[in-house]
């Protein structure tokens, strides 16, 4: 095939991982109940086999995103499918909780490996400007029909073959990932290989896992537990050592320069704030119709369908303006929509679906999509040339930690908040926090994009191929 047509079928691979990954993270959801009662969990420890997931893979996205820059982001990304598949088989033969918990870190860490390597492959491929915007936009969107899709199958296929084989679903795929990852991907890292950082490897890593093991318990011991201060202390003290470490490293892991540009910091900003405000939305949105309006699961996947469908829409507009405007206009303005779209949320209890559910999950996707798009951009175009891989993981990292902060938020809000006439008050409290913050994030990010890049984002890069 053509050059033009191996990239694009390229994206396409990249793209179906990237569905595997974001749908490997939902589709657990709806299958807990019936995984708690078959591996007898006790005590709410079923929830850690969604949280485990988020530990193994927000712990390790930034050394994920590193080691394909400096091993081969290709060989990264196969080495991750390869991972994810013999986890997923031990997901679906696990024979009591803590083998499924442990198989869940390991998918959890081979998604860190695929997810940075995938997005950075992309940039590799696809030169700054319209061409690069267009595939942004299609991974964006492929990654909301996958948060859906696993709302719109986990039920049946829980129901229907049991729990199991929601893991099982991701052996083919994977296979087919391995098979023709070798002929349409091309092999590129980031310029002259440089040892490894063992010591900023650490020190990240345990910063990343325990920010991460904090913020996913926030929901069950609160803000101010003894695990939440202790997890979030650790945090603190290895980001600092590792902070140190990286300053006087001769080959440093994250080399500290890479945090100077604002276009890459303003860009993470947005997409932390776009992944708080959506996640948040969705905890809320999903417990107040299955709760409260009596939605069953299959049902509340079709009603909420609206949001990555508007999330396309969302992205094809976003690329199209980034022709005409610059992101310090596209980014604040779809954050500033999904305030909008939040705070008609916040009107329950009421009207009904189509006057308060249907357009607020429409502003939501619109202004997922363009704050995604945008905030991607931004965040891929401000890291330097060997630095693809590390500035994907970085901004992958920045949408998972803000959904695992953006969850305990709404959590928090919707329990806080609920008073004696019923459950909508904390509900309400929960969309006005996610407007909030999508706000915030508008400003803070206006702010940040407002100083012109030294390089235009039409600029192509070079990359180092093999």
């Amino acid at each position: 095939m053509d050059t033009d047509t191996r990239r694009w079928a390229a994206l396409g691979l990249l793209c179906a991982a990237n569905f595997m990954v974001v749908l490997d993270s939902q589709i657990v959801l709806l299958a807990l109940p019936s995984v708690e009662r078959d591996l007898a969990f006790t005590g709410g420890g079923a929830q850690w086999v969604m949280s485990a997931y988020l530990l193994g893979f927000g712990g390790l996205l930034l050394l994920g995103g590193r080691t394909a820059d400096l091993a081969g982001r290709r060989r990264t990304f196969l080495a991750g499918t390869g991972l994810f598949l013999v986890a997923s088989l031990l997901c679906g033969s696990a024979w009591n909780g803590g083998a499924l918990i442990g198989a869940r870190v390991a998918q959890g860490v081979s998604a860190a490996l695929m997810a940075p390597s995938a997005l950075s492959i992309l940039t590799a491929t696809f030169a700054e400007g319209p061409a690069r915007n267009r595939a942004i936009a299609v991974w964006a969107s492929v990654g909301g029909f996958g948060a859906t899709a696993a709302l719109l199958v986990g039920g049946p296929l829980t129901g229907g073959l049991g729990w199991r084989s929601i893991f099982f679903l991701n052996v083919p795929a994977a296979v087919l990932l391995l098979a023709l990852g070798p002929s349409l991907l091309d092999e590129s890292r980031g310029g002259a290989r440089r040892g490894y950082d063992p010591v900023g490897a650490l020190t990240v890593t345990l910063a990343a896992s325990a920010t991460v093991y904090g913020v996913v318990r926030i929901p069950e011991t609160g803000w101010t537990s003894a695990w939440t201060a202790g997890s979030l202390a650790v945090a603190v003290v290895a980001g600092v050592a590792f902070v140190l470490a990286e300053s006087r490293s001769r080959a440093p892991l994250v080399p500290l320069r890479t945090f100077r540009s604002r276009r890459l910091t303003g860009g993470n900003v947005v997409t932390l704030a776009a992944a708080m405000a959506v996640f948040g939305t969705s905890l809320a949105v999903s417990r107040y119709a299955q709760d409260v309006l009596g939605y069953s699961p299959l049902a509340f996947g079709f009603a909420t369908a609206v949001l990555p469908l508007a999330a396309v829409a969302g992205s094809a507009a976003a690329q199209a303006a980034l022709r005409r405007a610059t992101v310090r206009a596209v980014a604040p303005a779809g954050l500033a929509v999904m305030a909008a779209g939040c705070l008609v949320l916040a009107r329950v209890p009421a009207g009904g679906y189509a006057t308060v559910l249907l357009p607020g999950l429409a502003l939501l996707g619109l202004g997922l999509g363009a704050s995604g798009v945008a905030g991607s951009v931004a965040a891929l175009a401000g890291g330097a040339e060997g630095d693809a891989g590390l500035a994907s993981g970085i901004n992958t990292a920045a949408f998972q930690f803000g959904g695992a902060f953006g969850v305990a938020v709404a959590s928090t809000a919707v329990l806080s908040w609920a008073d004696g006439t019923g459950p909508a008050a904390g509900f309400r409290a929960a969309f006005a926090a996610s407007a909030g913050i999508a706000l915030a994030g508008a400003v803070v990010a206006a702010a940040l994009l407002g100083t012109p890049a030294r390089r235009r984002v039409s600029e192509p890069v070079k990359v180092t191929t093999r």
